[in-house]
Formats: C-alpha cells, sequence, structure tokens
C-alpha cells in the first residue's frame, strides 16, 4: 500500500466548515490531489484532555464543542464511520507510552470535522481521533508523533489541525486575513524550523513572540505531532498554505511526504 501523507491544518473558525474562503478554498483543492487513505487518525486541538486517547467507536458523533455560532454551523453532522481496528493500532505502535480506548465519551470535534468537510466531503472514509494529554510535556508529544509515523505505511493518513499562532483575546473580526506583525514574525520562525529543522521545532518556545503566539499550547501541539513523524523520518514539512485571519490567528499549512501532491497550491 502506498504510505500516506501527513498534513498540519491551521483550521482556524469553525466557519471555515460552511463559508467559501481561500483557507477553505485551498484545503478544497488540496484534498482533491490527496489520495484515499484506508482510515484518517485526527490529532485535533480541541480534545485537550488528562490523558492520551483515541475514539474507538463504531460510529463516531459529531461534535458542536462551541457556542455562539449560527444555528446552521450546529446543524452540520460528518457521519464518517469509525475504526475500531485502527485505534488498537494505534495502542500498540505507540508502546510504552499507554493510550486508553475511547468507546463512548468522544468522536469527531470541529477540529476534525470543519476540515475533513473540505478535504474529504463524502465522509466515507473511516475518521478515528486521537487525544491531546494536556499533562504531558511538549517533547511528549514530538515523540508520539515520531511513533505513530510507522502508520502511514498500512494506508493511515494523519492529519494534525490546530493554528500555530492562536490568541483569541486579540482577534480582530474587521479583520478575516489580516496578521498582526508579531503573528507574522513566530509564524515565520516556525516554518523555517519546520522546513528546514523538523525536529527542532521547540526551538519556537523560545522566541520572543511565543507568549503571545501561543497563550495555551492546545492549538500549537498539534503541529509537534506532523514535526515529529517528520524528524522520525529524516525528512522536512512543506508550507501548503500560508496565512492569517483576524489578526492573531495564522493559517499555515504543512505537509510531509507530499511526493509533488498539491505543489501548485499558493503559499502566500
Amino acid at each position: 500500500m502506498t504510505k500516506m501523507p501527513a498534513l498540519f491544518i491551521g483550521h482556524g473558525s469553525p466557519m471555515n466548515a460552511l463559508e467559501s474562503n481561500v483557507y477553505s478554498r485551498a484545503w478544497r483543492k488540496l484534498g482533491q490531489t490527496l489520495p484515499r487513505p484506508r482510515a484518517l487518525l485526527v490529532i485535533s486541538a480541541h480534545w485537550f484532555i488528562g490523558v492520551t486517547a483515541v475514539t474507538a467507536m463504531k460510529r463516531p458523533r459529531t461534535i458542536h464543542d462551541f457556542q455562539g455560532f449560527p444555528p446552521r454551523l450546529f446543524a452540520v453532522d460528518y457521519p464518517a464511520p469509525g475504526l475500531p481496528e485502527l485505534a488498537q493500532e494505534v495502542a500498540e505502535v505507540v508502546k510504552p507510552h499507554r493510550v486508553d480506548l475511547d468507546h463512548d465519551q468522544w468522536g469527531l470535534d470541529h477540529g476534525a470535522w470543519s476540515v475533513l468537510a473540505h478535504l474529504y466531503p463524502a465522509a466515507d472514509i473511516p475518521v478515528v481521533q486521537l487525544s491531546i494529554n494536556a499533562r504531558k510535556p511538549l517533547a511528549y508529544h514530538l515523540e508520539l508523533g515520531a511513533a505513530l509515523s510507522a502508520l502511514r505505511e498500512n494506508g493511515v493518513m494523519i492529519v494534525s489541525s490546530g493554528n500555530v499562532v492562536h490568541n483569541l483575546r486579540l482577534l480582530d473580526w474587521s479583520s478575516p486575513e489580516g496578521g498582526s506583525d508579531w503573528a507574522h514574525r513566530f509564524d515565520d520562525a516556525v516554518a523555517t524550523l519546520m522546513t528546514d529543522r523538523p525536529g527542532a521545532v521547540l526551538a519556537a518556545t523560545e522566541h520572543a513572540d511565543f507568549p503571545v503566539a501561543v497563550p495555551t499550547p492546545d492549538h500549537f501541539i498539534p503541529l509537534l505531532y506532523t514535526a515529529g513523524l517528520a524528524a522520525a523520518e529524516g525528512v522536512c514539512a512543506e508550507a501548503l498554505v500560508r496565512g492569517y485571519a483576524m489578526d492573531s490567528l495564522s493559517m499555515s499549512c504543512y505537509g510531509v511526504g507530499m511526493n509533488g501532491i498539491a505543489r501548485e497550491q499558493a503559499v502566500r
């Protein structure tokens, strides 16, 4: 089976699931060029809990983990099947790290379905979601990403979903594609690391703009899974999309093992 690529998608607002904008169109175009995997393993910023767990149900529910958005967003359903056997594979491949199997608590949150609705809109590919263990140091997530890389040899596409820059307190809704100077500086520094030395991505935590760009780690950590698997394979990530939203979000997306896929994507 062809080795699957891995992605990091800067997902931004949940409304990107419904809206046609520069980012949602880029995701849809990317999806049209991607191979069809056996299954998708998604690491979303929005399942940030005190353990490492993986969904193991046959029919994961669509979770609307937000408030204050239009009713039509709450009506979105992404009815992809689960794949319990992949959950078991995840638990095995990362040993000695422990991964709990979640049979009925979670599902697919908007960090997963707002992106997958464009990459694979038919929702006919099985999806398993991995939690982010909030109790673990950043290096743990790099290490776990490296271990998960082996799944790509067995038809599993690993999709991480977060934002390199994510500061909700500084959002400017009047600037839909704007980025503050500090957001540009930090995002550019991370881009240099991802495309040259992904194994050194934690050097970004020493950047002067890290505290304002990453006030909480939940949206930054998914990037570490992509960096970890790239470093484990001795390759670098490719920048697929670069851009900003509402001054304090970066919408950067990266790919690993793309093999020429989506090279036509404009880097903004």
